[in-house]
């Protein structure tokens, strides 16, 4: 998360995230299809619980699901606005948020507040701590990376 801080705080970093090809970061999101199907195989392996799957509280794959009718409109055929990606991308941020809070809420330390009767106990472990520590920030960064593009771009 540091990193990410002093990409966007230093001219090398703003510079870096500028050279960076928005519709690839766009269409980066179609994973989040792959990691919302995992944590459904871990609600069934009783690993996590059922608010972080799309059968709870966890909306995510939406992102994942529309990343590519995003990357087509806005970026292949150019019809979208760049407005609409923006959009997109802070929806897809809140979305984000919200899984990220109800997994972190839902983790057996003293400020659990979720999930007592299955806690989330997968992303203590290998190879899915690299959830929480990979794949969330890399898909917040995209969606920062390329807001910082549209706006810079103009609408």
């Amino acid at each position: 998360m540091m990193m990410m801080i002093g990409l966007f705080l230093t001219q090398k970093g703003r510079r870096y995230i500028d050279s960076l090809n928005a519709g690839t970061l766009t269409i980066l999101h179609i994973n989040r299809i792959l990691v919302e199907l995992v944590l459904y195989w871990l609600f069934i392996q009783k690993a996590v619980p059922q608010l972080m799957t799309f059968e709870g509280r966890n909306f995510d794959i939406l992102s994942g699901l529309t990343a590519p009718i995003i990357y087509y409109f806005g970026f292949v055929n150019k019809k979208m606005n760049k407005s609409v990606i923006i959009i997109w991308s802070i929806i897809c941020i809140g979305l984000l948020i919200n899984i990220v809070v109800n997994a972190v809420l839902s983790i057996p330390f003293p400020f659990q507040m979720f999930a007592f009767d299955q806690p989330n106990i997968a992303v203590l472990y290998f190879p899915f701590v690299w959830l929480p520590c990979c794949i969330v920030p890399l898909a917040l960064f995209s969606h920062l990376a390329t807001i910082r593009q549209m706006l810079r771009r103009g609408l």
